[in-house]
């Protein structure tokens, strides 16, 4: 009942917000587009009135509803929407983040600089798309007269890292205890795991800042693997703070902080100052679009590490090896050399060793993280009773249709061990997750031994026999 009070109430003040909003914009005639200083569009005053109000009440709403359910099956089932809404978000703003950086670095590639280009252009470019012809120009530093519309790629890595921050939360600080702590690996308090977390995205951009400002920047070479080398040092980090799979996502987020970071500190400035100079017809500083393009290319190089690294964080075989660093490590070098092949054939720039080896590199990480075949021998048969005693002891607190954990009220994934028949049903999801990849149960919260995974292997390897 409160539930459903909480959501009428949401919907009457949602509404009553749209009518006063629509009545203000008809009263004062504001209500529309307009430009700042920079001719970047941006909403009116009374607009962004009215979306911060309506923002601020479902965020409070969703609060007090998270408050009323706390502790009941209601929570798990909240969470999963939530999980689900901002998950979404996040995808959808970073496929037009990761266009725009895709796009515009192509196109920094690909300019005819050569063929009757004007003394006032770095270059142009004749495209083809949807059925139309387009026609690009990139200026050297300005045109004389700045256009009076402008558009600015920014709010795309906005909303991009602050969705991806909610759904750190979401996932993994409100279930800190369970997702983000592992304390075979350091035992910690929920509040010293987040703040490590959120202050290693910090660290990571006033390093990495550092760095681009030094004179390292004019070597390339060096500058890669002062980089990379900072980068295993936050990997190495990550996995000796948190659990495997949360380290994994951390890494991912702190490659995503720097993005971000680079386009609010560094990029949008640069443009912006380029951009009011021209229009006071003062002397323009090309050193500013230098750094701007600098960064957005290493944004560029960024952008399939993140990718492969949120990616593999669904597959156990990554983050479940040994030494999960390494296993970051290699994703990111890979998906950075295959990104590195792209850009290079933009160029019409041909290489022939760094797509093959970037796909050795890959290889190599599935090769080094493989489990042994046989790593130990099944002396005697084990019978689904011995097995089904182990997963009722170990594995049912979560994965049942009455759950008993402390975090979990309702079945991860929809996952349950209630009977055999179940057990025999996902013996394939428990042979990789229980036994390879010894992921589950999430951080050994039950204490499963070397012996009950080794037995579980062994009804496996015997034909997961039920009778």
């Amino acid at each position: 009942m409160t539930i459903a009070l909480t959501y009428g109430l949401l919907a009457f003040v949602l509404l009553m917000i749209t009518i006063i909003s629509y009545r203000l914009s008809d009263m004062i005639k504001v209500v529309k587009i307009e430009e700042n200083e920079d001719g970047e569009e941006k909403l009116n005053g009374v607009q962004n009135l009215m979306y911060t109000l309506i923002v601020l009440v479902i965020t409070a709403a969703i609060a007090y509803t998270y408050y009323c359910v706390k502790g009941s099956p209601w929570e798990s089932h909240l969470m999963e929407w939530l999980n689900i809404i901002v998950r979404v978000m996040h995808i959808t703003f970073g496929i037009a983040w990761i266009g725009a950086s895709f796009y515009f670095v192509f196109l920094e590639n690909a300019l005819n600089r050569t063929e009757n280009v004007r003394d006032e252009l770095a270059g142009n470019l004749w495209a083809v798309h949807g059925g139309g012809f387009y026609y690009l120009e990139k200026y050297k530093v300005a045109p004389k007269q700045i256009p009076k519309h402008l558009h600015w790629f920014k709010y795309e890595a906005y909303f991009t890292w602050v969705s991806g921050f909610c759904l750190l939360f979401i996932v993994y600080y409100f279930n800190a205890s369970a997702l983000l702590i592992d304390k075979n690996i350091l035992d910690i308090s929920p509040w010293q795991a987040i703040s490590i977390g959120v202050g290693s995205f910090v660290a990571a951009w006033l390093i990495y800042d550092i760095l681009c400002k030094t004179v390292l920047k004019k070597n390339n070479l060096l500058f890669v693997l002062i980089g990379f080398s900072v980068l295993v040092g936050f990997a190495i980090f990550y996995s000796h703070v948190f659990s495997a799979r949360a380290a994994f996502i951390h890494f991912g987020a702190m490659i995503g902080s720097i993005m971000v970071a680079n386009v609010f500190f560094v990029i949008i400035p640069s443009q912006k100052a380029m951009v009011k100079a021209a229009k006071e017809n003062k002397p323009l500083n090309p050193q500013l679009g230098k750094n701007a393009l600098a960064r957005s290319l290493h944004n560029n190089y960024f952008t399939l590490p993140v990718l492969f690294v949120m990616v593999s964080n669904h597959f156990p075989s990554t983050f479940g090896y040994k030494f999960p660093w390494l296993t970051l490590m290699i994703i990111t070098v890979a998906s950075a050399g295959i990104k590195h092949y792209l850009n290079l054939r933009e160029k019409k720039v041909q290489s022939f060793w760094v797509f093959p080896v970037s796909v050795a590199i890959l290889l190599a990480g599935a090769f080094i993280s493989a489990p042994s075949k046989n790593p130990n021998e099944c002396k005697s048969e084990v019978s689904i009773t011995e097995v089904n005693t182990i997963i009722q002891k170990r594995c049912v607190s979560c994965h049942s249709s009455r759950p008993t954990d402390d975090v979990y009220k309702v079945a991860p994934n929809g996952v349950m061990y209630d009977t055999p028949e179940d057990i025999v049903k996902k013996k394939d999801l428990i042979m990789q997750r229980v036994v390879i990849t010894k992921t589950m149960p999430q951080n050994n919260k039950t204490n499963i031994t070397e012996e009950e995974r080794n037995a579980i292997r062994c009804w496996i390897e015997q034909g997961a026999k039920i009778k």
